[in-house]
């Protein structure tokens, strides 16, 4: 196994800056190692976009953020061609998609133009203006946020832009000892006590080369097959909890499968093992499966959600 001390370093510095939130702070880890896009929901005041200024001030990659409005256009992402009086030519400006880290914040208050470029950007790994396509930065992940509060001028992401991230974090409210502990780190701050800058801490060179690793993690073959069959049975619900059957309207695409085990893998090697264990599937599976389900209206009235599904099979499935 690889030296991971800059992986490390850069976990625990995260952490010394934000409170409460390990495991996001461990899934954001992951899909850096895995090359996963990720996205964030939850109210505002949740240190969302801070947590990602943090994770983009400690790698030395370029950063971009870009508040998603409706009035925003495919080209304020992707660039444009502009013409060049001086050679008479028109000449390409990229645009943010072309940064190492891209914090798309409020993503859902794009319209679909935007949204479809954006998707091309994650799912390609390139971008297209006037017919020519641009290769983006080896190092690309797309972090977004979204409020579930607030529906009033948002759009819903489409179903197969949401199958390309390879999580959907739903972050919480603090307890009340670590929102102490949050007021009393602010009023620091404030007061100029802290030191609020994160030296950069891993390059991208580095962390392509920790990518590298994934494929050397061995993943045992009933492990392999305890992922597939749980992403298989949110396709066929009915057979697995017959008195929730017609709940799910679509399950999760065999891109949920890879998914699942290439997170798992870089989980594993994020804590230092070369194999990868049944409870690295348990504990990934319901931020990589939430939002690659459609629940029928009928779930919904009965007050199921996606989670209550995913733990229901995850409790359902024989053990590994």
């Amino acid at each position: 196994m690889s030296d991971l001390t800059a992986l490390h370093e850069l976990r625990s510095k995260i952490e010394e800056i934000i409170v409460g939130q390990e495991s996001v702070i461990e899934r954001l880890l992951i899909a850096l190692l895995s090359g996963g896009h990720v996205l964030l929901e939850g109210p505002p005041g949740l240190a969302k976009t801070t947590l990602v200024h943090a994770l983009a001030a400690g790698m030395s990659a370029s950063f971009q953020r870009v508040q998603f409005t409706p009035d925003l256009m495919p080209a304020d992402l992707t660039g444009s061609e502009v013409f060049d009086a001086n050679s008479g030519r028109f000449r390409f400006i990229e645009g943010p998609l072309f940064h190492e880290v891209l914090l798309a914040d409020e993503i859902n208050r794009a319209p679909p133009k935007v949204q479809s470029a954006l998707l091309e950007s994650m799912a390609e790994h390139q971008i297209t203006v006037s017919g020519k396509t641009y290769p983006l930065p080896p190092v690309f992940i797309v972090l977004a946020t979204q409020n579930p509060l607030e529906q009033s001028g948002t759009y819903p992401l489409p179903e197969a832009q949401l199958d390309r991230f390879l999580f959907k974090i739903v972050l919480d409210y603090p307890s009340i000892d670590e929102e102490i502990e949050i007021t009393r780190r602010a009023r620091a701050a404030k007061e100029g006590h802290v030191e609020s800058d994160l030296q950069a801490l891993l390059t991208p060179r580095e962390l392509l080369a920790y990518r590298e690793t994934l494929s050397t993690v061995y993943i045992e073959e009933r492990v392999e097959r305890f992922a597939v069959e749980l992403v298989s049975a949110t396709r066929c619900l009915d057979q697995y909890v017959p008195e929730w059957g017609g709940y799910v309207k679509a399950g999760a695409s065999p891109r949920a499968s890879i998914a699942l085990l290439h997170a798992a893998t870089a989980r594993a090697v994020l804590n230092q093992r070369d194999y990868v264990l049944p409870e690295d599937i348990h504990g990934l599976a319901v931020d990589i499966l939430r939002h690659r389900l459609v629940l029928s209206f009928s779930a919904k009235a009965d007050g199921v959600t996606e989670e209550a599904v995913i733990n229901r099979l995850l409790e359902t499935l024989p053990t590994v």
